[in-house]
């Protein structure tokens, strides 16, 4: 079981390096975008989309990541005061009650929305966009099923901390 654990942490740690590095060449990206369109009054809509879906890739991928590194946003006003054990006792309630079924309900509820988009294989609407809309589409389910994976680790976790602390 701790194996399994630390090969979800190892691939959600994994996935949020990668993808963080996609904000470097977004920014590359844009100064191209801008360069083209004015000096040279060339607009490029692929390219234009390729941020988008970048931007897209770093935020739903690199949610479950920003979970793992504690680096989301939490009202702190108490928590940072409070014992080990009472962190894991909120880390784990706060995983079972809230952060699991609302992944589960995001990914239930973007089913049909996703698997619309991959029957159609969706492209975008621009001429000269992108072809891969149902990819980005897809994203959602992504970002749903490893949040579920980082609650499970992090029920795990705290399970481990309060046996520990005693």
């Amino acid at each position: 079981m701790h194996s399994l654990i630390d090969n979800i942490e190892r691939f959600i740690d994994w996935s949020g390096r990668a993808v963080s590095w996609l904000t470097l060449l977004m920014v590359i990206i844009t100064f191209i975008v801008v360069v083209l369109r004015y000096v040279f009054d060339i607009g490029w809509i692929a390219l234009q989309e390729s941020i988008t879906y970048m931007h897209a890739m770093v935020f739903l991928v690199g949610a479950s990541w920003a979970m793992q590194q504690e680096a989301h946003v939490r009202v702190d006003i108490f928590y940072s005061r409070f014992s080990n054990k009472t962190k894991a006792w909120v880390d784990l309630f706060g995983s079972l009650l809230l952060l699991l079924p609302v992944m589960v309900f995001v990914a239930w509820i973007s089913w049909e929305y996703v698997s619309e988009s991959w029957n159609v294989l969706e492209g975008s609407r621009e001429a000269g966009g992108l072809p891969g809309v149902f990819l980005l589409k897809s994203l959602i389910l992504v970002m749903a099923i490893m949040l579920i994976l980082q609650a499970l680790v992090q029920i795990a976790r705290s399970i481990q901390s309060i046996r520990s602390a005693g």
